[in-house]
This record gives C-alpha cells, structure tokens and sequence, in this order.
C-alpha cells in the first residue's frame, strides 16, 4: 500500500497489520518516507490510539529495526529502570550505580529531553568528557568490569525509536499513550534485560496528568513487557512539582552526586529507594521491600554506590574527578533571580511551565536541530507547602543567551500560586498503584 493509504486507515481509525507497521516503519528508517508523512501518522495515532495486538505489532516492529543485545553472556540478573518524564527527574543517574552497587547488572538504555521534560544522556553528557554512544562490544564489556551502563541508541540499535523520538518532540505528539509505550518497550525489550520497573509519572509536570491516565499507561507497558516474556512492574510516582531543586542537565547531574554523597534532596531519594527496591525484589536480590531498603542505605553510607559512579564515568571516557569537583561542570555566566510578588503559602507548581523555561534556555530542545546548553538550568527555592514572604526569591535562574532570558522568565512568573492557607504536600510514591 502507498504511505498515505496506511495514514488514511489510521486517521479512520482502522487497525494496521504488523506487514502494514513494518512497511511504514521500515520504510521511514531507510529514509523513503518523508518526516511529513511520519508526522501525519503519529498524529493520527494520537488521535485515535492503537488497538493491544496493533501497539504489540508495533513495538516489536520498531524493536527489531536494528540490531539487538543478547546479554546472556554477563552474569548476574539484568533489570532496568524506566522513567516517563518529568521535570528535574535525575534519578536514573542515582539509581543506577547504587543498583549495580546493590549487585543487579544495570544496562540502561535512555533517552533525551523529549518536551518539557529532560533527558537522561543530555545529563550525564554534561560531566566533562562523558560519551553515551556505546557499541554493543563496549556495553558488554563495561556491564561485565563495573555492572552498569548508561547509553542511547545508534543508528544500529532500534533506529526505529531514535528517529520517531526526535519527530515527536516537534510535532506535538509526545502525550501519546501507544507512542510512549512502543518507544519505551522497544529500546528496553532490545537490550536483553531479564526484568523492568517502570516509574510512571502523573501530575500536570508529567505526560500523564492525572492519576487514571498513569494507571492506564502503566499497565499499557506492562501487558507489552509479560507478553514479550519479561519480567516487568510499575511505580506511580507524583509530577505536580519538581523533583529535587535544580533543573538543567549539569545542575541535574551535580545534584544526584550530591545524593549519593548522602546529602541530596529527600524527595529525589524516595523516589530512588522505592524504584530501586522493587528492583531488588523483582531480582530476588531482597526478599521484601524493608530488606531491600536497608541494602540501599548501605551501599549510600559506605560510598559504594558514590565509587560505583565514578566507576561508570571513567568507563565512558569522563573525568571522575568531577565528583569531587562541582566547578568541573560546565557552569553559566549569568544569574538572574525571579521573587515571589506576596505573601504566601506555595499552593500549585506550573511544573511544565517550569520545564518549558528550563527548555527555552537551552536544557532542553525546540525542535530537532536544537544543540543544549549542559550550564542553563534552573534552581527552585520553594516547594509547595513553604511558607514564601513577598520579595523572597523563588527561582535562581542559570543562563548563557539574553536573547531568551525574557521568554523564560515569563513562565517562571506565573509558575507558582501562591495561598494564605497552607497545604499539604502531595504524596510522591503511590502506594495505592494497581499496575505493579
């Protein structure tokens, strides 16, 4: 059939055979499909979403466009960890060498900023030196020496996903539960992992903005993983605020050192603790969730899982030394501070206009072609709940452009409300979640 025949079935909201998804996918890998006509189909997914066999025929379509890991030749049990996205989410960057301290084999494959949201790469790029292009010899071989790994895709691994990636980011079709779900289950299924926790986000910072919409993708990405014969569970976790306080990819990664020097922001380390201890659990590596979290509290208080990233630095040809050394990182030329206009108690966060600044200075991408700025970054001062005096200041704003200073601020602004009353904040880890 002719591309635009296949966008017509979707638009009409008709199933597409897997021979129909590996023609359109296949076909926009080598190139013979044009980004508009991939955009029109992505937004016709969008709209009309995917049928469970039709989302299943697609993942593994794009899952099997280029070359896969078997990693049945490292030994030890292989478990990843996912994150949907959300604003000043740094803990993949915690988790994994504290995992890998914990004894699990952490190959993690992530992504890049993708919307409001950062990227995982984007921040462990901005420590001097760091590479995230690993071949399929060079991840086996630091999985083996130092048990984990943090790497992207190649043009030779699942190129499917790489490309629909950065074609979403620019065509507003990144809130789409069949989208999020081939693109995470794809890079994830493909690396050869035994097992995944998937720490789903909701709240108006996250994709998934309300509670039943997290439940919905959560369990969409787990019916994927069983029926691909793996092991797979999920973790809500809440996106209505900030995670931590420094947004921006070196400002990011400085502070998860700072958590695993024991001395970062709690609500990064619970989320850390609860993803990381259902790993542990799913390995069989903790018997119970309590078992599991005092193995975490000792790796973090005997630096093991400090030297562990260290470890995983030096491997992917960056400077270990910055652990040490914060002023390694690349670091803005300029400050400028937003003040709260009264008195008040923080009652809401516009997390994602929180992100879109961070992104209109340069942490993040607008389109494509966008080169980041590992320095821009954003440091929150409050979080909901904080009492705020009129004046105090409530953003530090990191910046190298002055051509986009005013944009950002913008959002900043109107970012948080402020309340006479004092609220209390929401829970971050959804013990409730059915879709574990």
């Amino acid at each position: 059939m002719r591309t635009v025949d296949l966008i017509r079935q979707k638009r009409d909201g008709l199933r597409l055979s897997g021979d129909q998804l590996y023609q359109l996918i296949d076909g926009y890998v080598a190139g013979k499909i044009p980004d508009y006509q991939m955009a029109a189909f992505l937004m016709a997914v969008y709209f009309r979403g995917m049928e469970a066999r039709e989302l299943s025929g697609l993942t593994r379509v794009m899952m099997y466009s280029g070359e896969t890991y078997d990693l049945s030749a490292v030994p030890g049990l292989k478990i990843d960890k996912h994150s949907t996205g959300g604003v000043g989410d740094k803990v993949s960057l915690v988790l994994a060498p504290l995992a890998a301290a914990c004894g699990l084999i952490v190959p993690m494959v992530s992504g890049r900023s993708l919307g409001h949201t950062g990227g995982t790469l984007d921040k462990l790029e901005s420590l001097p030196g760091v590479s995230t292009q690993l071949t399929r010899t060079q991840l086996l071989r630091q999985l083996r020496k130092i048990g984990v790994a943090i790497g992207g895709q190649t043009r030779r691994f699942v190129p499917a996903d790489q490309k629909l990636y950065a074609l979403r980011d620019v065509t507003g079709t990144v809130e789409s539960i069949p989208l999020i779900a081939a693109s995470i289950m794809s890079k994830k299924l493909a690396v050869g992992c035994d097992g995944l926790v998937l720490d789903v986000k909701t709240g108006n910072g996250a994709f998934m903005q309300t509670r039943a919409e997290a439940i919905e993708l959560a369990k969409t990405l787990v019916a994927i993983g069983l029926e691909m014969g793996r092991q797979v569970s999920a973790v809500i976790t809440d996106m209505s605020q900030p995670l931590g306080f420094e947004i921006g990819n070196a400002r990011e990664a400085a502070e998860a050192i700072d958590c695993l020097k024991g001395r970062g922001p709690e609500d990064v380390m619970e989320v850390t603790r609860a993803v990381t201890a259902r790993m542990l659990t799913m390995a069989r590596l903790a018997a119970t969730e309590g078992e599991a979290l005092g193995l975490i509290r000792g790796k973090l208080e005997s630096g093991e899982a400090l030297e562990r990233f260290r470890a995983l630095i030096e491997a992917q040809g960056g400077n270990p030394r910055c652990v040490d050394n914060a002023r390694l990182l690349p670091q803005a030329r300029k400050k400028t501070v937003v003040h709260a206009p009264r008195a008040g108690y923080v009652g809401r966060f516009d997390t994602r206009g929180v992100g879109l600044a961070a992104t209109i200075l340069g942490a993040g991408r607008s389109i494509m072609t966008d080169e980041i700025d590992p320095a821009a970054g954003i440091r929150v001062l409050a979080k909901i709940g904080d009492r705020i005096e009129e004046k105090q200041p409530l953003f530090e704003v990191y910046h190298n452009r002055e051509d986009r200073l005013e944009e950002a601020l913008s959002h900043l602004r109107v970012a948080v409300t402020l309340g006479d009353a004092r609220i209390r904040p929401p829970r971050l880890v959804d013990r409730r979640n059915p879709a574990a």
